[in-house]
């Protein structure tokens, strides 16, 4: 019987799977092909492979979503995704499921063998023959008494050898086990301690945090973050009969390889205002030197509008970039339904154009907020200007604001074509347009604005929409304190 590593392939059948057969095959790996959705699993349930390789879009669903539920089934199982291209939201998607990593073309067979290698050396002591030892020994650990020095030692020998931090708590929060990779993230030494409550050894915001949450809540993923720059994925996750479990997978190389992409964007961005403003400007300027043919002149304005649109474009980047990077910390006491009032009369043309019915219903006596004035009308502007795009003619739209629990909630609806469910969950993401309005003009990054501007103002926002009958953006902002 084989004894070398088996690695499973879940991928639509395409030269890209064919090429990565013959790749692992090269370097002396097992390989299997999952072509379903019922194969993958029962792959994983029968083979036990060292690590799975899914591709983004696989029989029909998305590999991020598909991935995510195995890891809820086999969380120590390494996960690597493959892409048709590379997108400024892969590496946060990735990030959010908990996957080791992506691939994406051009392929070559080093590429693909290095990734392999990389996500195993990690899980190397995270197979399948350790998640079961380490769950049948710890199904006793509620007897620990009763449990031989030989096996403590070798539950301790399995945890201290994996490469991601754990700590084994009891139900009352006390450490029962840490090892070594969270000893040395946490700088806790040699020193043992078992039976002490964990918020007395480690003093860390973040983990303390998580805790708290996680006992209101179940929290998948969250991240805890150093002085020095490291960032892990963390999750605590309950034992029965044990008390629970807090594991740590250090992320800090898909954090910085995100922020490289959104310092390359936003200086890319930069860059182009310039030689755009001066193209326009000059634009401008040919009608004045001399008469023009109506086709000439017809191209002089298609020629204005496209960069116009390129314009719009990079201020929407620049604006994101100083979002995302925390330059925007200007406040002041706002009242939003007078911001309201001043966007509503700026794009009255457009709502007049389309004759579109506009329900608004204020309630009266509103708490103000302490939000930046600017980013709350920019936020208006894109959440009605979404509305009036796709509302149809004599269409309806429907703006309410109220108070709720020291909160302003402001909704935004419209009876257009709606959003897919399934795509309802990446409508904030950059870049990210609705399968079903493909051909309405659109930069793709309105709403990742208008989320940007919402959790800089420490608020929450939300879609709901039915396909085929519209959509309605909640946002949820605390008021300002009396």
């Amino acid at each position: 019987m084989s004894n070398r590593e088996l690695i499973l392939l879940a991928l639509d059948e395409s030269q890209s799977l064919h090429l990565m057969e013959r790749a692992l095959q090269a370097a002396d790996y097992d390989v299997a092909v999952a072509h379903d959705h019922d194969g993958l699993i029962k792959a994983l349930d029968e083979s036990s492979p060292s690590l799975l390789l899914i591709g983004e879009i696989f029989n029909g669903g998305r590999g991020v979503e598909i991935a995510s539920e195995q890891l809820d089934r086999f969380p120590t199982l390494p996960i690597l995704l493959f892409a048709d291209k590379d997108t400024t939201g892969l590496a946060k998607a990735v990030l959010a499921a908990g996957l080791s990593g992506y691939l994406y073309p051009p392929l070559k067979t080093d590429d693909i063998v290095a990734a392999v290698k990389r996500s195993l050396e990690r899980a190397r002591h995270l197979g399948d023959w350790v998640r079961r030892e380490v769950k049948r020994t710890t199904a006793s650990l509620e007897n620990r008494a009763s449990i031989s020095e030989a096996e403590q030692a070798r539950l301790e020998s399995i945890i201290n050898n994996i490469e991601d931090g754990v700590i084994v708590l009891d139900d009352g929060l006390k450490i029962m086990l840490v090892n070594r990779v969270a000893r040395e993230a946490f700088t806790l030494g040699e020193a043992n301690f078992s039976g002490k409550l964990i918020k007395d050894v480690i003093i860390h915001p973040d983990l303390h945090a998580m805790l708290a949450k996680s006992a209101e809540s179940v929290i998948k993923y969250y991240e805890i973050n150093f002085d020095d720059g490291r960032v892990f994925n963390a999750q605590h996750t309950p034992i029965p009969n044990i008390g629970s479990a807090v594991t740590m997978q250090d992320i800090t190389y898909l954090k910085r390889l995100d922020q490289m992409k959104n310092d390359f964007v936003h200086t890319v961005s930069h860059d182009l205002r310039s030689p755009l403003t001066a193209v326009l400007g000059y634009a401008e300027l040919v009608e004045r030197v001399g008469p023009l043919t109506e086709q000439q002149k017809e191209f002089l304005h298609r020629v204005q509008g496209s960069v116009q649109n390129i314009t719009t474009l990079v201020n929407d980047l620049l604006d994101l970039g100083r979002l995302e990077s925390g330059f925007d910390t200007r406040r002041e006491t706002v009242q939003l339904e007078n911001v309201l009032q001043y966007s509503l009369g700026l794009l009255d043309s457009l709502i007049q154009k389309k004759n579109i019915h506009l329900k608004q219903e204020i309630a009266p006596g509103l708490p103000a907020l302490r939000a930046n004035p600017i980013r709350v009308r920019q936020m208006i502007d894109n959440l009605i200007g979404n509305a009036i795009k796709y509302a149809p003619e004599d269409g309806e739209i429907g703006i309410s604001i109220r108070s709720e629990a020291n909160q302003v909630i402001l909704q935004v609806s419209d009876n257009g074509p709606g959003i897919p469910r399934d795509e309802q969950g990446r409508i904030f993401d950059k870049f990210y347009r609705g399968s079903n309005v493909a051909e309405t003009k659109g930069t793709g990054l309105g709403l990742a604005i208008v989320k940007s501007i919402v959790d800089s103002h420490h608020g929450r926002v939300w879609v709901e929409s039915i396909l085929g009958r519209g959509a309605s953006f909640c946002v949820v902002l605390p008021a300002a304190e009396s």
